[in-house]
């Protein structure tokens, strides 16, 4: 009998060797097959505007070597004469392997998808690094915790005691870092909505300032007295946050009063002077100029106009011109500003 003819577990020393080459062979033509489509793939790639095949690209680099060698020994074993408890084990040991491998894939495509999520919806905003950071990896954790329960009950353990532990565990967890949590869930909210970006100007209640910093827990604002306030994300979001940067006109209403010794023609032609004034500052639009109400010590005009530039520098230059044009018009007009005055009437009775 020749070597080749002993029998070992079962089958000859060639049948092993057969069964080796095959999965030798195989292994050693996938991982060349996968250099191959991955190098010509991700230079057509590079060429392209879609990310798809960046993707697809991506995930053939991620498939493993032990993938690869688990295919080829399991087509190998074909070729073996084995029992009933061993090609359980060949299943199940190509299920586990499959399993961690679908688990990498499935890291790369939520990295992926985060990653798009990032450049589409916060335009490349430095703000959101963090939270789809987070967000990624709380992702990455679930999945592997998946892949890691599948794997144990292919193993043959009993998993529902282990699940519902980490039910109950979780429940705890979260109770006990739901304020953590609700700051984590808001600044998510915050990264995803966009009510603001680093460098808007916004009012918080009393409080304003530029935001500086959006994190995981906090968003950071500059005030303009240039002190940093810190707020929660959670707290944040509930309050009314008015937004200066997205302001596209700012509206500007004014009043001014003029004394009671101006005559009838004054006080008529005071809303056009007004109107000629505000018209002629460049990036201002005129609404309205109104005598509007008879008050202690004057007679009281309102004004409204519109900036169309939202910055409130340019905001107080236009008002500044218009109240110097004011003055010098009206003192050509011979009107006058009224201020506060009392007059005192004494009266003397016959004895």
């Amino acid at each position: 009998m020749s070597f080749f003819d002993q029998a070992y577990l079962g089958n000859t020393v060639q049948v092993w060797a057969i069964a080796l080459g095959i999965a030798v062979g195989l292994t050693i033509i996938l991982a060349a097959v996968k250099r191959i489509v991955v190098r010509r793939l991700g230079a057509l790639a590079k060429r392209t505007t879609t990310d798809i095949d960046d993707l697809f690209v991506d995930l053939l680099r991620r498939t493993r070597l032990y993938f690869l060698l688990a295919i080829g020994l399991n087509a190998g074993s074909y070729v073996l004469t084995v029992n009933q408890d061993v090609a359980d084990v060949r299943r199940m040991v190509l299920i586990i392997l499959l399993l961690f491998q679908s688990a990498v894939w499935g890291s790369g495509l939520i990295g992926y998808l985060l990653g798009r999520m990032a450049r589409n919806r916060m335009g490349g905003d430095g703000a959101g690094t963090t939270t789809v950071a987070a967000l990624s990896f709380i992702s990455k954790v679930v999945l592997w915790s998946i892949v890691l329960l599948l794997a144990l009950e292919n193993l043959g353990f009993d998993v529902t005691a282990l699940v519902a532990g980490l039910g109950v565990g979780g429940i705890a967890v979260a109770l006990a870092l739901q304020n953590i949590l609700g700051d984590l869930f808001a600044s998510l909210s915050i990264v995803l909505d966009k009510p603001f970006l680093i460098g808007d100007f916004i009012v918080v209640d009393t409080l304003m300032g530029t935001v500086e910093h959006i994190g995981l827990k906090t968003t950071r604002v500059r005030s303009i007295s240039g002190e940093q306030i810190i707020f929660s994300n959670a707290d944040l979001l509930k309050s009314r946050v008015r937004n200066f940067k997205r302001m596209q006109e700012r509206r500007v209403t004014f009043t001014f009063g003029v004394t009671y010794e101006s005559t009838d023609a004054q006080l008529a032609a005071i809303p056009d002077m007004v109107r000629e004034i505000v018209g002629a500052q460049r990036d201002a639009r005129f609404d309205r100029a109104h005598f509007q109400t008879f008050r202690d010590f004057d007679l009281a005009f309102e004004v409204v106009y519109y900036v169309k530039n939202p910055d409130y520098n340019a905001f107080m230059d236009i008002q500044q011109a218009i109240n110097l044009a004011l003055l010098r018009r009206f003192r050509d007009e011979g009107i006058a500003f009224a201020y506060p005055t009392r007059t005192l009437i004494v009266r003397q009775e016959e004895q």
